[in-house]
């Protein structure tokens, strides 16, 4: 997150650090719009892809608060995996005759 000035340092910094930590998606959070340079900038990291999860997510997210506070949220892979089968509904007569 980035309060104040931003310019496409910042947008190279965290560029930098996807690719130190090995990262698939990074964002950055910032008050003001981003430039036109930054905009570039990020555009040009490309997109993160995974054979697991369908789509093309932007590797760099540049948002506003101003864009969050309006409900625009992230782009990245989302999977619901279900872990358990589910049980089978017992009313509760049927539940007390169990014990």
């Amino acid at each position: 997150m980035k309060s104040g000035h931003v310019n496409v340092n910042q947008v190279r910094d965290l560029e930098g650090l996807l690719e130190r930590e090995k990262a698939a998606i990074g964002a950055l959070i910032t008050l003001r719009e981003p430039t036109k340079p930054m905009l570039t900038e990020a555009a040009a990291t490309g997109f993160y892809e995974s054979k697991d999860f369908p789509g093309r997510y932007p590797r760099l997210q540049i948002l506003t608060i101003a864009e969050l506070l309006a409900g625009k949220k992230l782009e990245y892979p989302t999977h619901r995996v279900e872990t358990f089968a589910k049980a089978e509904r017992k009313t509760k007569h049927e539940q007390e005759e169990m014990f």
